[in-house]
């Protein structure tokens, strides 16, 4: 009989008991996800010689076996998790095993149909993968079973290295009646009364005014965003938790020095694009030992390296500066990622600038069949070698030659961006009004791109962050909903020194999703220096007298324009129109020891890099880095052995030349000395590593 633990996800224990101290991680790991369960024929042999040739030391496998390891209830067939723990432990390649609960048998769903979630549009159909309730009893009880069963007999097996919990976890949307039943609990934990509730949610609006408990509505119809914010607030403490309960499991049977990771997503536009909405990313990560992501991303001619930077900087930034594992990324991927000569090893590298211990591409062979046919793995579907093949053998060699030198960079940054989830869901219930479109990540991005454009090395923060003060400047996009007290401490940063940069739609509202009654922005006005209180969608608006010289073609405000009003401010941009022209765009206010700026309008790309860089000069943070500029990117950190490295990227398709600014060093790659301002030469998508003396 297993030991059931219980089902309901707000009885579970806090996710911080189960923070662990981070295993080492010995060496730099290369590696593959590997499915043996899905090859049309016997080749594990065949496919090892050719994983030990390109210096593959780790996969990742399980995540998907299920049905495979569990045909029937009850009944376990282990025999493909076995042989492929077997031959790799003999070819001396590290295995992850996943657990295998992104995806059911069709057993479960016969036997119980509720396990299929319940979305705002029905209940989901069994084929796709991710279609369950993660907080539905049945799941966990068959899920929690076929854990305990898999670690029960694989635990001591000694190529296991780690455990990934689950697979790009999320609530999956779910919202049928028993979910409804779990956040009416949690309403009443959180808030204990109606009348709290009704108040700070302004349920009085048509008649949503809730009475009695018994009545709390569904929030799959609610018109009213501070309900709707606080159910997806709601569904990201359910993937919390539910990632805490398996990791829970897990290390119940790990032994000393293995991991639990999880592989966090990013926003989908096609590739990996920027914050989750759907996950709480540094609260769900406490669960784990070490941080993990997935990051996808063009390649060929719009291959940029932004995603690798942005994933990295995000997961490096969950665990407070802890290096993290790339846990898929892909090798040769949909028919327009097939990499040019050059990107596999340009991308490789990127991410270990980033501070990544683990590059490991999805997957190992491709598909001939179902859904992900054309998501290609570093093999063709022949199983052939194939030029993608054939750089990974050069990227093997080189990980496992430099692992010592590269394995654990630290980072220290001076900037960080304020994400906030809560702003995001609050954000887009309104974005820019009826009829206007606008993203946060869109926002959030046009400010990420440019620092890195301009090497400025970044961390992410969000409101739990505690030691904000370490950081020179801040920048924060559209924190639409927050409560006063975040507020207040990011005046205080200002006050004390720090440089901080808002955008527009900051401070309107409280942490429920309610517009404060003040001038706005609200609360930070006192260090902003401005007020507001009518803002408008531009038609012909532009930036007074061009200020940040960028043409007639980039100084157009579009989207959404803030009217301000200077109390202290100093005025960076007034509006250029015959009506609004009266107005400030964009302000900058000395608050105590630092600087405050407010940009209240959608600038052009143009406008938004020079305002960047101002800030980054005004900061003090211009350095030998910032001499640089895309396409050639410079990342830095300090290696276990106390040295510096250097890291330059060519992201172009001709030769790049790079002065070399600092101390004496050695290129590692090529082994021969580098002295202070030597030129490099960068090859088309060439990299370059600089060990300083």
């Amino acid at each position: 009989m297993i030991k059931r633990t219980c089902i309901f996800l707000l009885s579970i224990l806090s996710s911080a008991a189960f923070i662990w101290a981070q295993p080492s991680i010995p060496k730099l790991l290369y590696g593959v996800a590997y499915y043996d369960e899905y090859m049309p024929y016997e080749r594990l042999d065949k496919d090892v010689a050719m994983m030990k040739e390109a210096g593959i030391n780790v996969v990742r496998i399980a995540e998907s076996t299920w049905s495979t390891v569990e045909p029937q209830d009850g009944v376990y067939d282990f025999s493909h998790i076995d042989r492929v723990l077997n031959a790799m432990n003999k070819a001396g390649i590290s295995v992850i095993v996943g657990t295998p609960t992104y995806a059911f048998p069709t057993w479960l769903a016969r036997k119980h149909p509720d396990v299929l979630a319940i979305t705002q549009q029905g209940q989901n159909r069994y084929g796709a993968r991710q279609n369950m309730d993660i907080s539905n009893k049945n799941f966990r009880f068959y899920a929690e079973r076929v854990i305990r069963k898999i670690l029960e007999h694989i635990k001591d097996h000694p190529a296991i290295i780690g455990y990934q919990v689950d697979n790009e976890t999320k609530a999956y949307n779910t919202a049928g009646p028993e979910v409804q039943k779990l956040f009416v609990q949690y309403m009443k934990d959180k808030y204990k009364s109606l009348d709290t509730i009704n108040k700070a949610f302004g349920l009085d609006y048509w008649s949503n005014r809730i009475n009695n408990w018994d009545d709390f509505p569904s929030m799959v119809g609610t018109i009213n965003a501070s309900l709707s914010s606080e159910f997806a607030k709601f569904q990201r403490k359910l993937v919390t938790d539910y990632l805490a309960w398996q990791a829970g499991i897990v290390n119940e049977y790990k032994k000393p020095g293995q991991f639990v990771t999880q592989n966090f997503d990013l926003e989908w536009r096609g590739y990996s694009y920027g914050i989750q909405p759907d996950v709480d990313h540094f609260a769900a990560a406490k669960a784990l030992d070490i941080a993990g992501v997935d990051i996808y991303h063009p390649t060929q001619d719009q291959l940029t390296g932004t995603e690798i930077s942005l994933g990295g900087d995000l997961t490096r930034s969950m665990k407070g500066g802890k290096n993290y594992l790339v846990l898929e990324t892909e090798a040769q991927g949909f028919p327009q990622w097939v990499p040019y000569p050059g990107q596999l090893r340009l991308q490789a590298f990127s991410h270990l600038a980033s501070g990544a211990n683990m590059v490991e591409y999805w997957h190992w062979h491709s598909i001939h069949n179902s859904a992900e046919t054309y998501w290609k793995g570093l093999l063709s579907h022949d199983f052939e070698a194939n030029p993608t093949y054939n750089e990974a053998k050069t990227i093997g060699k080189d990980f496992d030659r430099l692992s010592s030198h590269l394995i654990n960079l630290k980072k220290t940054n001076q900037v960080a961006i304020l994400f906030s989830n809560e702003a995001l869901t609050a954000f887009q219930a309104f974005g820019f009004g009826w009829g206007s479109r606008g993203s946060y990540n869109d926002i959030l991005r046009s400010f990420y791109d440019p620092l890195y454009r301009m090497n400025v090395g970044v961390d992410f923060i969000d409101p739990s962050t505690l030691n904000i003060e370490k950081y020179k400047l801040i920048f924060v996009p559209a924190l639409y909903a927050a409560p006063d007290s975040l507020l207040e401490r990011l005046n205080n940063y200002v006050k004390n020194g720090g440089h901080i940069v808002y955008t527009f739609k900051s401070g309107f509202s409280d942490e429920n999703v309610k517009v404060r009654t003040a001038k706005q922005p609200g609360v930070i006005n006192e260090a902003c220096g401005i007020y507001y209180n009518q803002f408008t969608i531009p038609q012909n608006v532009a930036l007074k007298d061009d200020p940040y010289k960028v043409g007639k073609q980039n100084n157009a405000v579009k989207t959404w324009m803030e009217l301000i009003t200077p109390t202290t401010a100093k005025v960076l941009a007034y509006y250029d129109h015959p009506v609004w022209g009266k107005y400030a765009a964009i302000t900058q206010n000395r608050y105590g020891q630092g600087t405050a700026t407010y940009i209240g309008c959608i600038t052009s790309d143009s406008i938004t890099k020079k305002i960047v860089q101002n800030e980054v000069q005004q900061a003090g943070l211009r350095g030998p880095d910032q001499q640089l500029a895309f396409p050639v990117i410079t990342k830095s950190g300090t290696n276990e052995k106390g040295k510096v490295i250097h890291y330059y990227f060519n992201y172009s398709d001709i030769n790049r030349s790079v002065k070399y600014p600092y101390k004496k060093g050695k290129e590692l790659l090529n082994e021969k000395s580098v002295t202070q301002a030597a030129a490099l030469t960068l090859e088309p998508w060439g990299v370059k590593i600089i060990e300083e003396e």
